[in-house]
Formats: C-alpha cells, structure tokens, sequence
C-alpha cells in the first residue's frame, strides 16, 4: 500500500528521519523503492539532469506527467510527489487547479509541489481546499534562477533570514503537508524546523532537517565533471558505466562479441536447405559456413 501525507507526518512526529530520492525513471524508482525509500520527488530538475538543459525552465507539464507516470506506475509504495514547472501556477490560481489536476490524474502523483513562500500562500491554500496536497518550496527556487542570479545560497542577511522564517510560517498556515528548504545556512534550516509542525526537506539546508532530499544521479556519482556541494556520492557509477562501454566498443571492434553464448544457430537441415537453395547471398556450402565459423572462433580468441 502506497505511503501517504499522514504516514510522513507521523515520521516527523516520531522523529523519525525521512530519506527523499528524485528520480525520474523506472529504473532508479525501482531501485529506490526497493532500498526503503518512503517519498520519490519527481523534480523539474529533469531538465538539467535528464534534458540536457542549464536550468529547469524550460520544463514543460507535458514533461513533468510523462515522468510521473513512469515513476508512479513502476511503484506501490512510496508516496509520489510531482513538481509543477515554471508558470504553470503563477498565472492565476485557476491556472494552478488546473495543471495540479492534470499532474495527479495523469502523472499519477500523490501530492504536487510549488516554489514559492508567503507570495503563493492563497494559491497552496485553493489547492488543498480542493484536496490536493501540496509540498511546498522555499529558499533557492531554481525556477527563478534568471531572478536571482544563479544558484545562490538564500538567507544570509537578517532581511532574507526573515522572510524565509516568514515564509515557512506562511505555508504551514496555507496547508502544506511539508517543504522543501533549498540551500540556506544550516542554523536557518534548524530555525524553520525548530518552528514548524509539519515536516521540512532539506537539500543544502543542513542537518537538523526532519528529511534529505537528494537527485538519484548526483549520489550515484552518475556525472563525473560536476559535484554539487550539498550532495555526497554514495558510488562511482558514471565511471563504471565509461569504462563498460568502453570495453564494449573495444570487444566489437576487435570481432571479440558476439560470441557463441549471445547468438542463435540454425538447425543442420535448415542450414543445408538454405544453402541447397542456391539463391543469392546463401550460395556456398554448408562445409564453407562451418569453416567461417570456426575462423570468427579463432579471431575471438585471439
């Protein structure tokens, strides 16, 4: 049975730390699930990780539900959370109702997540009264990347400490079930847990968070050339899969794979019928056939 909003509540309320993988395909959401993980986050981070792309802006809902759908239909138990993109909530609260509907009814979500403090209070508050669950998002908003001026740490001067505290009051107060505290200084991401009633989800927000959040990739150490500071890689996977696929092209060029082990053979009379045919490419002998076949065994070995 699928994990809900209550069950990780209730994990915060036991202090119970809550483990968070972002992942957007079936393989790493199976393979989180298997390991225990109680919420997958369906991020719009996708668009760097998986697009290719410098921010997530260009994220569409069509992207976001097309992911969802994966994770959520190769899972049963962790609690899915789908990201609404950028200006897909921001218009109006109508705009909000309706793209959050799509992404639970076709995404398969169980709660959708939005950026945003005090400023999209009413439109987290519409949302839950029309009884989705919303995760909120305050911080570093990545969506509003080009308004900041990159990937910066939030809350660093008593104003922007200030508002964050308000911000995070202002959400709780609206009705979400948790949030998210993005890249802020540890003793800040403290304060806000300390103050709150409802789980908070750090990702670069320090320990005393109630959970972590971190991207499948960045922990698998699935891209060699960049490391962000709030992760840690628990393996080397992207130099394994280098060096893998490295040794494949090796083993095709040198004629060393495919062996007997990964082809399939004809049946004798087949292959005599075959070549007794005399058409085309099959004219030869069957003695001719087997003796190729023993040179490709011998080039193999070599």
């Amino acid at each position: 049975m699928r994990l809900t909003v209550r069950d990780i509540q209730k994990m915060k309320a036991n202090h119970e730390p809550i483990p968070v993988i972002t992942a957007y395909d079936a393989p790493s959401a199976r393979l989180s699930e298997a390991a225990g993980i109680p919420i997958i986050l369906v991020g719009d981070s996708l668009g760097m990780v998986v697009q290719g792309h410098d921010t997530p802006v260009p994220v569409k809902l069509e992207h976001m539900i097309y992911h969802a759908s994966i994770v959520s239909r190769v899972t049963t138990r962790p609690l899915i959370v789908g990201d609404l993109p950028f200006m897909t909530y921001s218009v109006s609260i109508e705009q909000a109702l309706s793209n959050a509907a799509r992404l639970m009814q076709e995404g398969g979500v169980g709660v959708v997540k939005l950026e945003g403090g005090e400023a999209f209070a009413p439109t987290i508050a519409r949302l839950v009264t029309a009884g989705i669950p919303v995760m909120a998002h305050i911080g570093l908003l990545p969506q509003s990347v080009n308004q900041v001026g990159g990937m910066r740490v939030q809350g660093r001067d008593i104003e922007g400490a200030r508002q964050l505290l308000r911000d995070a009051q202002a959400v709780q107060d609206a009705g979400a079930f948790a949030v998210v505290l993005e890249s802020m200084p540890s003793e800040l991401g403290r304060m806000i847990t300390e103050q709150l009633t409802i789980p908070t989800i750090g990702i670069g927000a320090g320990l005393f968070c109630d959970g972590q959040v971190q991207v499948f990739h960045d922990i698998m150490g699935m891209f060699e050339d960049f490391i962000p500071r709030h992760t840690r890689r628990y393996a080397e996977t992207g130099k394994t899969i280098r060096e893998a696929v490295a040794a494949y092209a090796d083993d095709v060029k040198a004629r060393r794979f495919p062996t007997d082990e990964n082809s399939f053979t004809l049946k004798d009379d087949v292959l005599n019928a075959l070549y007794g045919d005399g058409k085309g490419a099959l004219n030869g002998s069957v003695e001719q056939s087997h003796h190729d076949a023993q040179q490709s065994k011998i080039v193999a070995s070599s």
